[in-house]
Protein backbone atom coordinates (compact mmCIF):
# COMPACT_ATOMS: atom_id res chain seq x y z
CA UNK A 1 0.00 0.00 0.00
CA UNK A 2 2.90 2.33 0.76
CA UNK A 3 4.26 1.93 -2.77
CA UNK A 4 0.87 2.56 -4.33
CA UNK A 5 0.52 5.72 -2.27
CA UNK A 6 3.97 6.87 -3.36
CA UNK A 7 3.14 6.13 -7.01
CA UNK A 8 -0.20 7.98 -6.96
CA UNK A 9 1.41 10.85 -5.10
CA UNK A 10 4.13 11.15 -7.76
CA UNK A 11 1.66 10.95 -10.65
CA UNK A 12 -1.12 13.23 -9.42
CA UNK A 13 -0.58 14.97 -6.10
CA UNK A 14 3.09 15.94 -6.47
CA UNK A 15 3.17 16.08 -10.28
CA UNK A 16 6.49 17.71 -11.09
CA UNK A 17 5.16 19.69 -14.05
CA UNK A 18 1.80 20.86 -12.74
CA UNK A 19 2.44 21.26 -9.01
CA UNK A 20 6.21 21.85 -8.78
CA UNK A 21 6.58 23.58 -12.17
CA UNK A 22 9.67 21.65 -13.24
CA UNK A 23 10.40 20.55 -16.81
CA UNK A 24 8.37 23.28 -18.47
CA UNK A 25 10.69 23.70 -21.48
CA UNK A 26 9.88 20.27 -22.88
CA UNK A 27 6.31 20.57 -21.60
CA UNK A 28 5.61 23.63 -23.75
CA UNK A 29 7.88 22.66 -26.63
CA UNK A 30 6.68 19.12 -27.36
CA UNK A 31 3.05 19.42 -26.31
CA UNK A 32 1.82 20.43 -29.75
CA UNK A 33 1.27 16.84 -30.91
CA UNK A 34 -0.25 14.01 -28.84
CA UNK A 35 1.85 11.27 -30.48
CA UNK A 36 5.12 13.15 -29.92
CA UNK A 37 4.03 13.96 -26.36
CA UNK A 38 3.23 10.33 -25.59
CA UNK A 39 6.60 9.24 -26.93
CA UNK A 40 8.38 11.97 -24.98
CA UNK A 41 6.58 10.89 -21.80
CA UNK A 42 7.80 7.35 -22.36
CA UNK A 43 11.36 8.53 -23.04
CA UNK A 44 11.44 10.74 -19.94
CA UNK A 45 10.03 7.88 -17.84
CA UNK A 46 12.66 5.46 -19.15
CA UNK A 47 15.54 7.88 -18.62
CA UNK A 48 14.25 8.91 -15.21
CA UNK A 49 13.80 5.31 -14.03
CA UNK A 50 17.15 4.06 -15.30
CA UNK A 51 19.03 7.08 -14.02
CA UNK A 52 17.29 6.85 -10.65
CA UNK A 53 18.36 3.23 -10.26
CA UNK A 54 21.97 3.96 -11.13
CA UNK A 55 21.95 7.20 -9.15
CA UNK A 56 20.70 5.33 -6.08
CA UNK A 57 23.43 2.72 -6.45
CA UNK A 58 26.16 5.31 -6.96
CA UNK A 59 24.90 7.50 -4.13
CA UNK A 60 24.53 4.68 -1.60
CA UNK A 61 27.61 2.64 -2.52
CA UNK A 62 30.10 5.31 -3.62
CA UNK A 63 29.22 8.90 -2.75
CA UNK A 64 27.77 8.42 0.73
CA UNK A 65 30.26 5.82 2.09
CA UNK A 66 33.27 7.83 0.86
CA UNK A 67 31.80 11.16 2.05
CA UNK A 68 31.60 12.53 -1.49
CA UNK A 69 27.97 13.66 -1.34
CA UNK A 70 29.04 17.16 -2.39
CA UNK A 71 29.53 15.66 -5.87
CA UNK A 72 25.97 14.34 -6.08
CA UNK A 73 24.63 16.89 -8.55
CA UNK A 74 27.65 16.66 -10.86
CA UNK A 75 27.60 12.86 -10.88
CA UNK A 76 23.84 12.71 -11.48
CA UNK A 77 24.08 15.22 -14.37
CA UNK A 78 26.80 13.14 -16.04
CA UNK A 79 24.78 9.98 -15.52
CA UNK A 80 21.62 11.47 -17.05
CA UNK A 81 23.53 12.98 -19.98
CA UNK A 82 24.97 9.54 -20.74
CA UNK A 83 21.50 7.94 -20.75
CA UNK A 84 20.10 10.62 -23.03
CA UNK A 85 22.96 10.17 -25.49
CA UNK A 86 22.32 6.44 -25.55
CA UNK A 87 18.57 6.98 -25.99
CA UNK A 88 19.19 9.45 -28.81
CA UNK A 89 21.40 6.99 -30.70
CA UNK A 90 18.86 4.16 -30.32
CA UNK A 91 15.88 6.28 -31.40
CA UNK A 92 17.77 7.85 -34.31
CA UNK A 93 18.65 4.40 -35.62
CA UNK A 94 15.40 2.50 -34.96
CA UNK A 95 12.62 5.15 -34.99
CA UNK A 96 13.78 8.05 -37.21
CA UNK A 97 10.28 9.56 -37.53
CA UNK A 98 10.02 9.92 -33.76
CA UNK A 99 13.56 11.31 -33.69
CA UNK A 100 12.58 13.94 -36.28
CA UNK A 101 9.37 14.80 -34.41
CA UNK A 102 11.20 15.46 -31.14
CA UNK A 103 14.03 17.43 -32.70
CA UNK A 104 16.08 19.40 -30.21
CA UNK A 105 13.77 18.47 -27.33
CA UNK A 106 15.30 15.02 -27.09
CA UNK A 107 18.60 16.57 -26.08
CA UNK A 108 16.78 18.78 -23.60
CA UNK A 109 15.94 15.67 -21.54
CA UNK A 110 19.57 15.72 -20.42
CA UNK A 111 19.13 19.18 -18.91
CA UNK A 112 15.53 18.72 -17.83
CA UNK A 113 15.22 19.57 -14.17
CA UNK A 114 12.56 16.87 -13.66
CA UNK A 115 14.95 14.13 -14.74
CA UNK A 116 17.60 15.50 -12.39
CA UNK A 117 15.17 16.37 -9.62
CA UNK A 118 13.83 12.87 -9.06
CA UNK A 119 17.19 11.20 -8.28
CA UNK A 120 18.17 14.17 -6.11
CA UNK A 121 14.91 14.00 -4.16
CA UNK A 122 15.30 10.22 -3.81
CA UNK A 123 18.81 10.67 -2.42
CA UNK A 124 17.74 13.50 -0.11
CA UNK A 125 14.71 11.56 1.13
CA UNK A 126 16.89 8.51 1.78
CA UNK A 127 14.47 6.27 -0.13
CA UNK A 128 15.19 2.57 -0.55
CA UNK A 129 15.93 1.30 -4.06
CA UNK A 130 12.34 0.06 -4.45
CA UNK A 131 10.90 3.41 -3.35
CA UNK A 132 13.29 5.24 -5.67
CA UNK A 133 12.11 3.12 -8.60
CA UNK A 134 8.43 3.67 -7.74
CA UNK A 135 9.01 7.41 -7.32
CA UNK A 136 10.84 7.59 -10.67
CA UNK A 137 8.21 5.61 -12.57
CA UNK A 138 5.40 7.60 -10.96
CA UNK A 139 7.11 10.90 -11.72
CA UNK A 140 7.68 9.83 -15.33
CA UNK A 141 4.06 8.75 -15.70
CA UNK A 142 2.98 12.05 -14.13
CA UNK A 143 5.13 13.94 -16.63
CA UNK A 144 3.61 11.88 -19.44
CA UNK A 145 0.06 12.50 -18.21
CA UNK A 146 0.69 16.24 -17.99
CA UNK A 147 2.27 16.54 -21.43
CA UNK A 148 -0.35 14.37 -23.15
CA UNK A 149 -3.18 16.32 -21.50
CA UNK A 150 -1.59 19.57 -22.63
CA UNK A 151 -1.04 18.26 -26.16
CA UNK A 152 -4.62 17.10 -26.49
CA UNK A 153 -5.89 20.49 -25.34
CA UNK A 154 -3.57 22.32 -27.72
CA UNK A 155 -4.71 20.12 -30.62
CA UNK A 156 -8.33 20.98 -29.83
CA UNK A 157 -7.42 24.67 -29.69
CA UNK A 158 -6.30 24.59 -33.32
CA UNK A 159 -9.98 24.38 -34.20
CA UNK A 160 -11.00 27.12 -31.77
CA UNK A 161 -11.25 30.82 -32.42
CA UNK A 162 -8.41 32.03 -30.21
CA UNK A 163 -7.81 35.80 -30.04
CA UNK A 164 -4.73 36.84 -32.03
CA UNK A 165 -2.99 38.20 -28.92
CA UNK A 166 -3.20 34.81 -27.18
CA UNK A 167 -2.40 32.60 -30.17
CA UNK A 168 0.51 30.19 -29.59
CA UNK A 169 2.28 30.22 -26.25
CA UNK A 170 -0.09 32.76 -24.71
CA UNK A 171 -3.02 30.39 -24.68
CA UNK A 172 -0.67 27.51 -23.78
CA UNK A 173 0.34 29.31 -20.59
CA UNK A 174 -3.31 29.88 -19.70
CA UNK A 175 -4.06 26.19 -20.31
CA UNK A 176 -1.07 25.15 -18.19
CA UNK A 177 -2.31 27.37 -15.37
CA UNK A 178 -5.76 25.82 -15.55
CA UNK A 179 -4.28 22.31 -15.55
CA UNK A 180 -2.10 23.23 -12.57
CA UNK A 181 -5.15 24.52 -10.71
CA UNK A 182 -7.02 21.30 -11.41
CA UNK A 183 -4.12 19.19 -10.12
CA UNK A 184 -3.85 21.45 -7.08
CA UNK A 185 -7.27 20.12 -6.09
CA UNK A 186 -5.63 16.75 -5.36
CA UNK A 187 -3.10 18.26 -2.92
CA UNK A 188 -5.03 17.29 0.21
CA UNK A 189 -5.51 13.71 -0.97
CA UNK A 190 -2.10 12.21 -0.15
CA UNK A 191 0.86 13.89 1.40
CA UNK A 192 4.27 12.30 0.97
Amino acid sequence: MEYLTLFISAVIVNNFVLTRFLGLCIFFGVSKNVNASFGMGMAVTAVMTASSILAWLIYNYVLHPFHLTFLTTVVFVLLIASFVQLLEMVIKKHVPTLYNMWGIYLLLIATNCVVLGVPLINAESNYSLAKSIVQAIGSGVGFGVAIVLMASLREKLRLADVPKALDGLGIAFILAGMLALSFLGFSGMISI
